[in-house]
């Protein structure tokens, strides 16, 4: 399966999320089946992200939407924590600052955008204020419906310094979500994940789907493309994710770059040091 292919909201199209399997697995049956894929593809993408940090040539931006307990989190502890922290970064967009709210709404987005070398990962983003905004009324639609533009005016800007966009809506079904609020509630050590807002947000799921339809066709490009990744399956979430993340990065061709020193003069006084070791 060429999943990139697969799962891209093709740019121009009209979504339809009601028409998309969350429970679709491809030829997977079972976890056990996708495991070793995983695994293979996080050793590649932490190989990949050591080409781009040293090449220091590229940029990598990954989004991560989904409604409340879609997968987000998980999806940057099982998968995208293969990267090196050094060159990889997670920014989170929670409800803006009353200083961020004197400002654009994408003056708080865009210093984290990452620099050459860099990976960052988007744990909500810059959608939100089509998302939330738009399904809470915060700002009249003459305000949020002309944020489709800018958004893809800055994504545009981003791409043209040399950032790659992968844009993941990590989507899941109704009764999935409620079962992983059920496991929350079960479960003390995710009881802390429980909040208010889980049951009111899911009265408004027709509203959020939507808003999201929107957002996906509006904003899927060719420079910033956004994928539907099924995620009632945790395991078929992270290898769709994993997959399109390393054949991505592998497409950007990227190489080891060449010594800025004299490697002959430096493994000359390296060898002149361990004879001075030997007769000391």
């Amino acid at each position: 399966m060429n999943y990139r292919k697969h799962f891209m909201v093709t740019p121009g199209s009209k979504l339809k999320l009601g028409k998309i399997d969350p429970s679709f697995s491809g030829h997977h049956q079972h976890r056990e089946q996708a495991d070793a894929e995983i695994e293979k593809d996080r050793k590649k993408l932490a190989e990949l992200q050591y080409l781009m940090y040293a090449e220091d040539k590229h940029s990598l931006l990954i989004v991560l939407q989904a409604l409340d307990a879609g997968g987000k989190d998980g999806t940057v502890n099982h998968v995208l924590s293969a990267m090196n922290p050094q060159g990889c970064a997670v920014a989170g967009f929670k409800q803006p600052t009353p200083k961020e709210l004197a400002h654009d709404f994408l003056w708080r987005v865009h210093p984290h955008a990452p620099g050459r070398g860099r990976v960052t990962v988007f744990n909500r983003s810059h959608y939100e204020d089509v998302l939330v905004v738009r399904v809470h009324k915060l700002a009249p639609k003459s305000v949020w419906s002309k944020r489709y533009d800018m958004i893809n005016d800055f994504e545009a800007t981003l791409a043209s310094n040399g950032t790659t966009i992968l844009k993941f809506f990590l989507h899941i079904s109704k009764e999935e979500q409620l079962e992983r609020f059920k496991q929350r509630i079960d479960d003390p050590a995710r009881n802390w994940k429980i909040s208010d807002s889980d049951y009111t947000e899911r009265e408004l799921w027709d509203d959020y789907t939507e808003a999201f339809e929107d957002a996906l066709s509006k904003c899927s490009t060719e420079h910033a493309p956004w994928f539907v990744i099924p995620a009632n399956h945790k395991w078929f979430r992270n290898l769709a994710v994993a997959r399109i993340v390393v054949e991505t990065m592998e497409g950007l061709n990227m190489k080891t770059p060449e010594p800025t020193v004299d490697l002959a003069e430096i493994k000359h006084r390296y060898h002149a040091d361990v004879q001075e070791e030997k007769k000391g």
